[in-house]
């Protein structure tokens, strides 16, 4: 009889359940409570409880551990430095959309070698969630599949749902179901609709199909994720940082009977995804935000200890450490006036 199903599959390799895995690499008592502490800290500098303006900072994508630990103890640093005028959250990327075929980020091949071994990039993924925790500072990640959630969201302080997956109602789905507080942000044509429709579709209860913590096929039922709101990351028209973009955003969501609350990220199309432009577009948030604008209540850098980015794929041995292989990053000299003059200015 002919086969009518798996026709295009090569392998389908089971994988160990998150409960497994969790155990196996599991939180200390002390990385735990860093991440409860910080979601709350979080959560209040975005609605208002907490004076202090969020910055969501760090590579655009983890591919050596080395040189991003590197980064993290100098970020740890500076984050104590200005931590009274500013709430510092690393940023620890582990999926990169992809607009055709590429490196699909730290989890899905971990050996950047097309080998693919999800299982070593899970593991991966949360020894070094630990080591930034360890280190002292809170975590930050877009979460592109929703099954990932599963293995690493114990570990995550902050999440993003990208320009790409706001309209997608798994990602819906999946955020009204997460712990920490999550931004969804504008379409990619610039538009608002998607991504507020997608923080009160989030922030209501849904029932899904999805994974159990054994590993299991489960409907998942949700209450609703509070804690949702949006980013502003430029669009096909142009950057959308400025006042009348900002007052336009709280109108939307005041429509929409959300908090008029906005994280923007200075990278991406807010920068036309040039590193060099990067710091004039976060010195103009801030300026905003010192001028009394409280609608703005964090920011989002793309920093690594290099500035730019170097072309991927490569031999490892070739890469430039410390520079990204995904979008370009400021570097860390930048990064360091960058937030000091923030921290004076606020």
């Amino acid at each position: 009889m002919t086969a009518q199903t798996d026709l295009n599959i090569v392998t389908n390799q089971p994988l160990p359940s998150p409960d497994f895995l969790q155990s196996e690499i599991a939180a200390t008592p002390e990385q735990a409570a860093l991440v409860t502490r910080s979601r709350q800290a979080v959560s209040d500098c975005l609605f208002g409880r907490d004076e202090r303006f969020l910055v969501i900072v760090g590579p655009c994508s983890i591919h050596d551990a080395d040189a991003c630990r590197e980064y993290a103890e100098k970020l740890a640093q500076l984050s104590e430095e200005v931590s009274e005028k500013i709430l510092v959250v690393m940023r620890v990327y582990f999926e990169k959309p992809r607009t055709t075929v590429g490196w699909k980020g730290l989890i899905m091949d971990p050996d950047l070698d097309g080998s693919d071994d999800i299982i070593k990039g899970l593991t991966r993924a949360r020894t070094f969630l630990r080591e930034i925790l360890s280190i002292g500072l809170p975590t930050a990640t877009e979460l592109l599949d929703p099954i990932t959630p599963q293995f690493i969201a114990d570990l995550i302080t902050w999440s993003a749902i990208g320009a790409r997956t706001s309209e997608s109602q798994t990602h819906r789905q999946m955020a009204s179901g997460l712990s920490m507080p999550l931004g969804f942000k504008n379409a990619t044509s610039g538009s608002l609709k998607a991504a507020t429709n997608a923080i009160k579709a989030a922030t209501q209860p849904q029932t899904f199909l999805g994974v159990s913590a054994q590993g299991i096929a489960s409907a998942v039922t949700t209450k609703g994720n509070p804690h949702c709101h949006l980013i502003l990351r430029g669009g096909e028209n142009g950057p959308n940082y400025d006042e009348k973009s900002i007052t336009r955003s709280c109108e939307v969501l005041r429509e929409a009977s959300l908090p008029e609350t906005v994280m923007i990220d200075a990278s991406h199309a807010n920068c036309g995804k040039k590193h060099e432009q990067m710091p004039a577009v976060f010195e103009n948030i801030i300026t905003q935000r010192a001028a009394g604008n409280k609608a703005i209540t964090g920011a989002m850098l793309e920093s690594h200890l290099v500035a730019g980015n170097q072309s991927f794929p490569q031999p490892l041995d070739g890469l430039t450490h410390g520079q990204s292989i995904t979008d370009e990053c400021i570097d860390w000299a930048t990064t360091e006036r960058l937030l000091k003059d923030a921290a004076a200015v606020l």
